[in-house]
């Protein structure tokens, strides 16, 4: 279905071949040359005896399944792929799990975090299952020696569930119970949860797309497979996006076989010029810090500059005797105690007629009023001469 569309896709960008069985299971020979069955519940139908003894025996000698229910299981989708279920040693159980704590907008949409360290579980850090059953490892399975099972993904210690009874419900806490498992059958390998909607394009909150459902959906695939057709180690890889599409292009355009192939040949070439390609990494991160270090003092300097430019710009301001005098008066009119002035005013205009000395300048009080008087700076700034007045005495004293 159009629905599933970014599920399929994947398949064929994987490089895995598909085929669609419409006529049943009940023919050996029709599906005996796939490597993996994918069987989602089915829906107001059910699995003739003949099919599921087919389906156990395809999985004993070397098949692999993945089987996959919804919410309610059988009792909700009118259906017996319990019966098939069974033969493996598990259940699903007819209930819809919830989450009270961690989930996405609905407490049906529980987040998963906890996992069981396994190849499938590789990279995995959050997943979400949206109206997900959850599953029953039956006792049997302890003591067949040709089976082993593993519970992988487990709802949250806030879980709990509503299960259902004909059509009726009743809710009760869970908390820990099995959500996905793995078993090896024989020579053949199974794995089992209980949600349809980890597949879908169209919630981008709870779908294939969500968190790491992709990551977990591939790695349960490369995990039955066992990517027979492909020598080496098999990682996951989160790419970018961008990165991802122009991969997309580059198959569809050049005729690649797989996204395996392009990265390979990739990686290949990296690691033969790995050095090289180091070193211009190196060299174009250090240009970019010079840049920015440049850039950086340049603003700082302009920054400095314009904030001199403005501050030459303030009037100068002078004390005058009669601005102290009122201020004085409104403060005895407010305290109602008596304030006397302690500067002598007389005495600093007379000073102002001897001669001061600084950055090897001689200057006076008067130059420094008639520089100031006829520019809009002033002759000191920051206990130094500025450059301009410097200037000025020098054409003033220059006889």
């Amino acid at each position: 279905a159009s629905s599933y569309a970014d599920f399929t896709n994947f398949l064929f960008t994987s490089g895995y071949k598909l085929g669609k069985i419409e006529t049943g299971f009940d023919l050996l020979p029709t599906f005996d040359k796939y490597d993996l069955i994918i069987l989602s519940t089915p829906k107001n139908a059910n699995l003739r005896p003949a099919e599921i003894e087919n389906l156990v025996n395809f999985v004993k000698n070397g098949g692999n399944l993945l089987l996959f229910s919804s919410s309610g299981s059988d009792n909700k989708n009118k259906t017996n792929l319990n019966e098939l279920a069974n033969r493996f040693g598990f259940q699903f159980v007819p209930d819809e799990v919830n989450d009270s704590m961690n989930y996405v907008f609905l407490q049906k949409r529980p987040i998963l975090t906890k996992f069981k360290p396994h190849f499938i579980s590789e990279q995995v850090k959050k997943v979400v299952f949206s109206s997900c059953c959850s599953i029953k490892v039956l006792e049997k399975i302890k003591e067949e020696k040709n089976i082993k099972a593993e519970v992988l993904i487990k709802l949250g210690l806030n879980g709990w569930h509503a299960v259902f009874k004909g059509e009726s419900s009743i809710e009760e806490d869970c908390p820990k119970i099995p959500l996905l498992v793995s078993l090896e059958y024989y020579k053949g390998k199974i794995v089992a949860f209980g949600n349809t909607s980890v597949f879908s394009s169209l919630g981008q909150e709870y779908g294939f797309s969500a968190f790491d459902n992709d990551i977990l959906i591939g790695n349960i695939f490369r995990w039955l497979t066992s990517d027979i057709e492909v020598k080496g180690k098999v990682i996951n890889v989160r790419l970018n996006i961008d990165l991802y599409y122009w991969l997309q292009e580059i198959l569809k355009k050049e005729k690649w076989e797989n996204f395996s192939d392009l990265i390979n040949v990739s990686l290949k070439y990296f690691k033969d010029k790995y050095n090289d390609i180091i070193e211009d990494i190196k060299k174009i991160k250090f240009e970019r810090i010079d840049k920015r270090k440049a850039l950086e003092k340049t603003k700082q300097k302009i920054s400095e500059d314009s904030e001199e430019k403005i501050l030459e710009k303030l009037p100068n301001f002078e004390r005058k005797k009669e601005d102290l005098e009122k201020i004085m008066d409104a403060l005895e009119e407010i305290t109602g105690e008596k304030y006397e002035i302690s500067i002598d005013f007389e005495e600093d205009e007379e000073e102002d007629e001897d001669f001061e000395e600084l950055n090897g300048v001689t200057y006076t009080n008067e130059d420094i009023e008639e520089f100031e008087k006829g520019f809009p700076k002033k002759a000191i700034w920051k206990g130094k001469i500025t450059h301009t007045f410097r200037q000025w005495l020098k054409k003033k004293y220059a006889s």
